[in-house]
């Protein structure tokens, strides 16, 4: 089973080195025309993973996805009243 993973931003100069990028983690997408590679690794060698990547010289920035720390239960969630009863209109 998979543990919490994080993904990687990888903004590049050329797309003729995205097949080296498997070893570091799981490729989710690479854009052609904005050149750049959504990458999945685990949380705990996502640091020593960013630092590797901002060596290489194909490697114009790394970005880290911030979604892992977000929190996603939100407080006070009340229902609008006037959408209430138009669900119960069935509208």
């Amino acid at each position: 089973m998979l543990g919490s993973r994080q993904s990687i931003i990888i903004w590049m100069h050329s797309l003729k080195q995205v097949k080296m990028l498997r070893r570091f983690g799981n490729i989710h997408y690479v854009s052609k025309k904005l050149k750049y590679v959504v990458l999945y690794a685990d949380m705990e060698d996502v640091p020593a993973i960013s630092e590797k990547l901002q060596s290489y010289s194909f490697v114009k920035k790394v970005e880290l996805s911030y979604k892992p720390f977000l929190k996603v239960e939100y407080e006070n969630s009340k229902p609008d009243k006037a959408k209430e009863y138009d669900y119960k209109m069935e509208l």
